[in-house]
């Protein structure tokens, strides 16, 4: 299965190495921004969270230039740029001292990855032909958390927050992963151009992101992904852990323990999920999707109705939940930008895979400012109700947009076998 979800080219496969690579360093210090801010350097719950707020704001509202640059220069003159800002602003935490510096550190930052993610899914889209796309970023979303999971286990053992040193040491490690895809990319010097060239334009389409929001298939799977996310990747963070240890009254381990059960299953069950979803209509799956996720948000409502009775079920509840939230990723994953791509034009890739990644900016702002009341209300089952909900309305969604598609967009294009050419009549 392996073998079958690579790239046909080298230099897709390369590219895949570097996705591994920066995604360990980037488990390195994920989980541990928020401790690192408030228990080693000092800063309050309050001033640390706005530090965090600000990166995703700042990302969120420069991912458009970012997409603008793409198309009229080139993913490659964008990304190895932003990958070495990225690299000093992660590096430039180890010294972070005053709420002052670690704004400043958090802008640096977020100037670096607000168009890493879809300039490297352009580059990625453009070395690959669309009957093997879907599989392809499968296999990048898989190498993600298994990166992130190796970079998680190796940090938990490193960091201590009673030694400084042990976090500067991590931050510094994930600032060498960033320069690893930026060697990569070097090295492909054909790699990246503006796709525009490719075709014999000289400039880029006019219309911009109008053009974008004009194109209907398009706009309703913004729409989709925007309800999903909501409802779903924006909850993990705060809603999740948050019921899960208010509600449910789990120890904090049990939600540590619940991630890792997130990552085996993306990382063991990606491979069979491509195999088994190849030639069949990605709107369907998207709509499987949606289902997944609020299968698992109702187990863990199941176990905050039992919490009381049985500690252990609840506990098995809340890992189930996040288990059965990762396989529905694994879906997920190939198919978002697989359609994304199959619906952009190459003098516009940049800026459909520019506001794809905007749609995880602007749920995750919405996202955590909406859990806190709505856990808050009748013990919680006004949150799973609204989450359950949200996700069904997507997978609705994602039902309609199957008429808007043609076979080919929708994944089901059937390759007929070639004709003998005829043989001309004798004169």
């Amino acid at each position: 299965m392996l073998r079958r979800a690579l790239p046909r080219r080298p230099e897709a496969r390369r590219l895949l190495v570097g996705t591994l690579l920066s995604a360990i360093g980037r488990g390195l210090t994920l989980p541990f921004l928020f401790i690192y801010l408030t228990d080693v350097r000092g800063l309050t719950d309050t001033r640390a969270g706005l530090v965090i707020g600000w990166y995703g704001a700042v990302t969120l509202a420069l991912s458009p230039l970012g997409g603008t640059l793409i198309d009229r220069f080139g993913a490659r003159r964008v990304v190895l740029p932003c990958l070495l800002i990225e690299a000093v602003g992660t590096g430039s935490l180890a010294l972070v001292d005053s709420s002052a510096s670690a704004f400043a550190v958090m802008t640096v930052i977020a100037v670096g990855s607000s168009a890493i993610w879809s300039g490297q899914n352009t580059i990625l889209a453009s070395l690959t032909d669309d009957d093997e796309r879907q599989r392809v970023f499968g296999l990048n979303f898989a190498l993600l958390n298994l990166g992130i999971g190796i970079g998680g286990m190796t940090s938990g053992a490193i960091v201590d927050t009673g030694r400084l040193g042990t976090f500067q040491v991590i931050y510094l490690l994930d600032a060498v992963t960033y320069l690893l895809p930026a060697l990569i990319l070097l090295t492909l010097p054909g790699v990246g151009h503006r796709l525009g060239n490719l075709r014999g334009v000289d400039e880029p389409s006019a219309g911009g992101y109008l053009t974008v929001l004009r194109d209907r298939p398009f706009r309703r799977l913004v729409i989709f992904g925007l309800i999903l996310t909501t409802c779903g990747y924006a909850q993990v963070e705060v809603g999740f852990a948050a019921y899960a240890v208010r509600v449910v009254e789990v120890n904090p381990r049990v939600v540590a323990w619940a991630l890792a059960a997130n990552t085996v299953m993306i990382v063991l069950a990606q491979l069979l999920v491509i195999r088994r979803i190849e030639g069949r209509s990605r709107t369907r799956a998207l709509a499987v999707v949606g289902a997944v996720f609020a299968a698992a948000w109702l187990v863990l409502g199941a176990g905050g109705l039992v919490s009381g009775e049985s500690a252990l079920f609840a506990a098995l509840c809340v890992v189930a939940c996040s288990a059965i939230f990762g396989f529905g990723e694994t879906m997920l994953s190939p198919v978002m930008p697989a359609l994304t791509n199959a619906l952009a034009t190459d003098e516009l890739r940049g800026r459909y895979n520019a506001m794809s990644s905007m749609i995880f900016g602007v749920s995750g702002v919405i996202g955590p400012v909406t859990a806190g009341p709505l856990i808050g209300a009748a013990n919680g089952m006004v949150w799973v109700a609204t989450v359950v909900g949200g996700c069904l309305v997507a997978s609705l969604v994602a039902l309609s947009l199957r008429r808007l598609l043609s076979t080919e967009q929708d994944g089901l294009a059937t390759t007929a076998p070639a004709s003998p050419a005829p043989t001309p009549a004798p004169a």
